[in-house]
């Protein structure tokens, strides 16, 4: 059976709330996805469930077929990397390092070896002796090294400097380039790892606001300016995700229809910019109602 990770009408309540509601979505086999959304979006509870941590209260989650709930075959196929606590605090890296075979069968020593000596990670130290940044970069080498055929990562890079974040993003890619799998990557630093995405999800308020192909939004937002009757003459081409008017400046940030796309153009007095990934997610996970776009 090719590789399919399905989450059908899933509700999940915490402490009485509701977290996530009738959520739908599915993530197919070699590809990486960025889930992205405000706190308290729902995305880490989504997660936790995908990976098998946590059932939900409605709908059903399947990995290849199967709950992946304490199901042994769907856990060996999945490799969860969160934002803190992936490991046992009295382990040391090396003792981490040597029982990963038995979790991932796919496991590549050589490249968890590569990532530890490109990290500056000491073999001999216990997870609690290691500073934030360690941690985080001990959890990405288990996550690239386990080569796992689904990959998440939960915010994985806390306390790690620009630099080492940058060596994250370009180690993921080089070793998905190599080695394909799925890739499930929720972060906040949207701009920084925009290229690394082919499918995003955007939640809002525990439900999917959307889901595209990063080509597709890319040919889709846009932020436009120019004279006030030309700006309106654009707004039926798509949802005004926002507009606003300085000094007789106009500008218009709108989200063309997919049936506008093959003829949509604009006056030759206005001029038009794309919208970046962190741009977009601000007006796509707007609480104004009224502004924000929302995509059953």
């Amino acid at each position: 059976m090719s590789f399919q990770a399905t989450v059908q009408n899933v509700s999940k309540s915490l402490n009485k709330n509701k977290v996530l509601s009738s959520v739908s979505c599915s993530f197919e086999k070699d590809v990486i996805y960025g889930l992205l959304g405000r706190n308290g979006a729902g995305k880490t509870t989504l997660l936790n469930m995908i990976s098998g941590k946590s059932l939900p209260d409605e709908g059903s989650i399947k990995i290849s077929g199967q709950n992946p709930f304490n199901h042994e075959h769907s856990q060996k196929q999945i490799c969860f990397i969160r934002e803190s606590q992936n490991f046992k605090p009295t382990l040391s890296i090396r003792a981490i390092i040597k029982m990963m075979p038995a979790f991932y069968p796919n496991w590549n020593q050589h490249k968890a070896t590569e990532l530890l000596e490109l990290f500056e990670l000491p073999l001999t130290k216990k997870v609690s002796q290691l500073s934030k940044g360690m941690e985080s970069a001990l959890g990405i080498t288990v996550g690239i090294a386990s080569r796992a055929p689904l990959t998440i990562f939960d915010e994985p890079y806390i306390g790690m400097d620009a630099h080492a974040r940058d060596e994250f993003y370009k180690e993921l890619l080089d070793d998905y380039t190599e080695h394909p799998r799925t890739i499930i990557l929720s972060t906040h630093l949207i701009d920084e790892v925009s290229d690394l995405f082919q499918e995003v999800y955007f939640m809002k308020k525990g439900e999917i606001a959307l889901h595209e192909t990063i080509d597709n939004l890319q040919q889709r937002a846009f932020l436009i300016h120019g004279p006030k009757d030309a700006i309106e003459s654009l707004y039926p081409k798509g949802h005004v995700l926002d507009k606003s008017n300085f000094m007789g400046d106009y500008s218009l940030t709108l989200y063309v229809h997919e049936d506008s796309l093959d003829d949509f153009s604009i006056p030759t007095t206005c001029k038009k910019h794309k919208l970046s990934l962190q741009q977009l997610m601000v007006y796509l996970t707007n609480h104004k109602e009224e502004n924000s776009l929302w995509v059953k």
